[in-house]
């Protein structure tokens, strides 16, 4: 018996000695109301501080996320309005350019109308300040050689040809005499 009073002693002792892993009741009990105490005060006054700032955040981050809604929305809108008035530019470069070269093509024409009507009307003066000299010159030879044709027929026959009316008669026999052996030379040599 004396082992069994001993391993009795023993569990007594061990019975009031406490466990090193739990704590003893009144600091469960005090640890509990401390807490409690704690809880209700950060759930008062803590929480609704922290939930004030956590909503007033959110607000603002929402607040910014619709002004960047907003302010990509106008961004869009306005790529689309300068795309457009880009497209708008460019065909009216286009039809301006084309004006232009119908405007070119239309005053080189008118150019050239102008420049052919000048060169006809050039041409023509030419033709008759020609034409003009060429019976000067015809006018002057045939006085030139009736002069010398005078001339030589007095020697030839003699006498005196100084009447204007024969002197001219004689001229013009010897032209047109000049002029039918001309045409008849030019006939033979073609």
């Amino acid at each position: 018996m004396g082992a069994q009073v001993a391993g009795l002693l023993s569990a007594a002792e061990e019975a009031e000695t406490p466990n090193p892993l739990l704590p003893e009741t009144y600091d469960i009990v005090w640890s509990l109301v401390i807490v409690v105490i704690l809880a209700f005060v950060f759930l008062k006054y803590a929480l609704p501080k922290i939930q004030k700032v956590l909503d007033e955040r959110t607000e603002l981050v929402e607040g910014g996320l619709a002004k960047a809604e907003t302010a990509q929305a106008e961004a869009a809108a306005a790529l689309e309005e300068y795309q457009h008035q880009l497209q708008d530019s460019r065909t009216e470069a286009a039809r301006i350019r084309e004006e232009a070269r119908a405007e070119g093509a239309a005053i080189v024409a008118e150019s050239r109308t102008r420049a052919q009507a000048e060169a006809a009307r050039i041409v023509e003066n030419a033709q008759r300040q020609i034409e003009a000299e060429r019976q000067q010159a015809e006018v002057q030879l045939r006085t030139e050689v009736g002069a010398l044709a005078t001339e030589l027929a007095s020697k030839i026959v003699g006498e005196s040809l100084e009447d204007e009316a024969r002197q001219s008669r004689v001229v013009e026999r010897f032209l047109d005499d000049l002029e039918a052996s001309t045409a008849a030379d030019a006939g033979k040599g073609n």
